[in-house]
């Protein structure tokens, strides 16, 4: 598929160097950069970082803060 886009100036500069640098066409590059930054931003990508993230807390809750949620939670109507 072909698309045309514009670029700031620097942008494409730099693009075009670091291609060069890589061996690799623009093209191939910007195919790369935009599945890149697709990936990192699906939903299974941002819900995976955040298991990561809360996965190295401990789960322990303070037993005061606990007792508070109870408390509220006891008066919620499920």
């Amino acid at each position: 598929m072909k698309v045309a886009i514009s670029l700031p100036d620097p942008v494409f500069d730099a693009a075009e160097l670091l291609a060069q640098e890589l061996s690799m066409s623009p093209s191939q590059l910007y195919a790369q950069a935009l599945a890149e930054f697709l990936q990192a931003r699906s939903a299974t990508a941002v819900t995976a970082k955040l298991n990561e993230v809360y996965g190295r807390e401990s789960p322990v809750v303070e037993k005061g803060l606990m007792a508070a949620q109870l408390k509220v939670l006891s008066r919620e109507a499920w």
